[in-house]
């Protein structure tokens, strides 16, 4: 089999990319190569079924990795131009009260992958499902992809195979070791988006719990980064969009890393401790089990006071003391756990590490083979949880594409 662009990756960069390629040379023939049996899979799935496609907010401190993200989203298309001007699809800013998140009107990710196959489709750009990739062979006028039972050839190549992440998508890390082997350099990979994992001994009594909070990664006595939000606590791991955005810290201060949690972030400590006051004289006669019911599930206060006071939660609260007081007070305000690790890649939402920049130029061109090109995952970045990774997808997709239409366009002249 033959074709003049192959795309390894039917995802959101890879639909992009092919989209681009299209646009830029139109007499290409452009081929998806996807090993699952239908392309965009984890555009489906992705925002919770509603596809949280951008973020109004785009900064540099929304991603991580050697690969300058923001800069390459700021050349490119804004989310309007692509997904309204372009491929037809309304978009709304805000979706269950996620500010800033952007998705399309529909509320439903199928309408994107709906709008970008149309264009595929009008633009004559083909679809090879079911094929796995497994092996990659550069060549003097091109490149030679093996699978199981087919060869293909083709001028150039564009990778948007994504990373580890959400293996069940497609995306486990198979064109990763292909790439590392002829000669790619990757940063430090690990699961990012994902929860992390502190010791369950210290999470007992806390599962299914939800509360609204101030975190801090913190290494030392350094705050790293502080995100506010609700923490989810499960069996052995803290969960929730704010520590889904600290998770990328991990590989940097493994060993190293805790999460500090204020637990009451709108009450300063004089007003706490004045709150305590008061239930300390109006239930004095209950038990400690029941000093802060009256602010927290009854499940967390417990937790909360079994931590702080070392001695029954059946003696009276009228016994509380003033050292138990402030010992409560400071895991109120700075509750702690160390974290023990991420959580495995099934759980993640995003790669942190993949492809160094040092291997792309700045159109993401190879720098060890002219004519591949990579876009999406693969590259060492990763974004904050919240339409971040996407938009890096789009806009990834769109450079590599464009470049590599362009570039076959001009080799045809």
């Amino acid at each position: 089999m033959t074709t003049d662009i192959a795309i390894i990756g039917g995802g959101a960069s890879g639909l992009t990319a092919a989209i681009a390629a299209k646009e830029v040379c139109r007499s290409a023939n452009v081929t998806i190569i996807e090993k699952l049996p239908r392309v965009g899979k984890k555009i489906i799935a992705s925002g919770n079924g509603k596809c949280n496609l951008s973020n109004a907010k785009l900064t540099k401190n929304n991603y991580h990795g050697s690969v300058n993200a923001i800069e390459i989203i700021a050349k490119m298309p804004d989310y309007k131009s692509f997904f309204t001007d372009y491929l037809g699809v309304f978009c709304v800013n805000g979706s269950e009260g996620r500010e800033g998140g952007i998705y399309p009107r529909s509320n439903s990710s199928a309408t994107i992958l709906n709008a970008m196959r149309l264009k595929l489709a009008s633009l004559g750009a083909e679809e090879l499902c079911g094929c796995e990739i497994t092996e990659i062979s550069p060549k003097n006028n091109g490149f030679e992809l093996y699978s199981q039972d087919k060869k293909i050839l083709c001028k150039r190549l564009i990778i948007a195979a994504g990373g580890y992440a959400a293996p069940m998508f497609g995306t486990d890390g198979t064109v990763m070791r292909i790439l590392k082997k002829i000669g790619y350099t990757t940063s430090k990979i690990f699961p990012a988006v994902a929860p992390l994992k502190v010791d369950s001994s210290e999470l007992k009594g806390l599962k299914g719990i939800r509360v609204k909070s101030e975190i801090s990664a913190v290494s030392g006595n350094k705050i790293l980064r502080t995100e506010k939000g609700e923490l989810q606590f499960n069996e052995n791991n803290i969960s929730g969009i704010c520590i889904f955005n600290l998770a990328y810290l991990f590989a940097d201060y493994e060993g190293n890393l805790k999460l500090q949690a204020n637990l009451l972030p709108d009450i300063t400590i004089n007003e706490l401790s004045r709150y305590l006051d008061v239930i300390q004289k109006n239930r004095s006669e209950l038990p400690l089990e029941e000093l802060l019911t009256g602010i927290f599930v009854k499940n967390l206060s417990v937790y909360l006071v079994k931590r702080s006071i070392n001695r029954p939660i059946t003696d009276k609260i009228s016994t509380l003391t003033n050292k138990e007081k402030s010992d409560l007070i400071s895991n109120i305000k700075a509750l702690t756990f160390k974290v023990t690790g991420c959580s495995p890649w099934q759980n993640a939402q995003s790669t942190m590490g993949g492809i160094h920049s040092s291997c792309i130029d700045e159109n993401l061109q190879s720098k060890l083979h002219k004519g591949l090109y990579l876009c999406g995952e693969i590259l060492d970045t990763a974004g904050d949880c919240g339409g971040y990774n996407l938009q890096w997808a789009w806009s990834s997709g769109m450079l590599a594409g464009g470049s590599c239409g362009k570039s076959l366009k001009q080799e045809a002249k």
